[in-house]
């Protein structure tokens, strides 16, 4: 999902690309990896304060029990 981005009145073409967004409310990174990498949590906080939301979520399905992969992040 592509989110647009304006910044002072400014509107770029490219926007967020979202893995998912439920409810317009929950951002959503999905990922299927070792090791979860800074520079990811680093995006879900950015993608908070662009779209004024105030919970994502980075999942890692690559765990061997999922509730270990879940991070939670709010603004």
């Amino acid at each position: 999902m592509t989110i647009p981005i304006v910044y002072d009145g400014i509107s770029f073409d490219e926007g967020l690309r979202l893995d998912l967004l439920v409810e317009d409310s929950v951002i959503v990174e999905l990922k299927a990896v070792d090791a979860v990498n800074p520079v990811w949590e680093a995006q879900i906080i950015s993608h908070l304060k662009l779209t004024n939301l105030n919970l994502g979520y980075l999942i890692n399905f690559k765990v061997p029990l999922i509730k270990n992969g879940i991070r939670r992040f709010k603004r």
